[in-house]
């Protein structure tokens, strides 16, 4: 367990120096666990890449397990002391948070009146395997398949390109999509591959653009865009009051966003009525927008 514990802690953390510091010992009690777990294994779970440690294909597969099992026994021990209200801690993107999910919170709490949602939000959204204190997390195109987790489906999206109508005016862009040439690309650290997608879905060619500017989180980069700083790549649903009101324009329109949103949960909590009452909620809000 001790071996697995700091495997664990390596795998969320990237780092032995910052595993060390949550589990309270030094580094080399670190190295000589992963030692262990791969001599008892057999394979290599990381691999150097300079100063840092990365999983192998066979270790991020165990390392989701490892979670896995480990938030498992979290939550089970956490039940085992709380009385009759059951909490869910649920991950959601900090955006998504703001623009979706607090306007219809009382909706929510009504839907579950027994039960406490916590909502955490994730400036960075990750799988919930490399979660374990979540009990769910809500993810749009970040979401990559994993072992022992299952993802519920509950809302389509669009995206595009969204700029002040002064702006768009200025770079002409109603002339075509090579008109962006001319613009400050915004984009967020938190979905940092939304242009490419975009332009891969959409199927024009990528376009190098004037200047390009990152910011940590996407509302910082729709914060810019209503500013007039320059030209966002966005959800549909994180600016649809913007684009009605006029605040904004969509001048290549949008497309589907395939991944859409989707709730991840544990594979073994599929059948739990809490998460099964708070998928349906999801799934019923999300088709209210269609």
């Amino acid at each position: 367990m001790n071996a697995l514990r700091a495997f664990d802690a390596v795998a969320r953390r990237g780092s032995i120096l910052k595993a060390a510091d949550e589990l309270g010992v030094v580094r080399g009690a670190i190295r000589q666990q992963l030692a262990v777990l791969e001599t008892f294994f057999g394979i290599a779970l990381f691999q150097r890449d300079g100063r840092r440690l990365v999983l192998t294909e066979k270790g991020r597969a165990f390392a989701d397990s490892v979670g896995v099992a480990f938030g498992i026994l979290t939550r089970a021990s956490a039940e085992l002391t709380a009385g009759e209200r059951r909490t869910l801690r649920l991950g959601v993107p900090s955006a998504f948070v703001v623009w979706w999910l607090m306007p219809r919170v009382a909706d929510l709490q009504a839907a579950l009146p027994d039960v406490d949602v916590d909502i955490i939000p994730m400036p960075t959204v990750e799988s919930l395997a490399r979660h374990r204190d979540l009990d769910a997390v809500i993810m749009g195109g970040e979401y990559r398949p994993a072992s022992d987790i299952t993802a519920i489906r509950f809302m389509e999206d669009e995206f595009g390109p969204v700029a002040t109508p002064d702006l768009a005016a200025s770079l002409d862009l109603s002339a075509g999509v090579e008109a962006l040439a001319g613009a400050v690309a915004l984009a967020s650290r938190s979905a940092p591959r939304l242009w490419d997608d975009w332009f891969a879905e959409s199927g024009h060619a990528p376009i190098r653009f004037a200047r390009n500017r990152e910011f940590e989180d996407l509302l910082l980069a729709i914060g810019a865009a209503r500013s007039g700083v320059g030209i966002a790549i966005v959800p549909r649903t994180a600016i649809g009051e913007d684009i009605d009101r006029g605040t904004l324009v969509a001048p290549y329109g949008f497309i589907a966003r395939p991944a859409g949103y989707s709730l991840s949960i544990r594979s073994g909590d599929a059948k739990d009525a809490a998460f099964v009452r708070l998928a349906d909620w999801l799934v019923g809000a999300g088709a209210a927008l269609v």
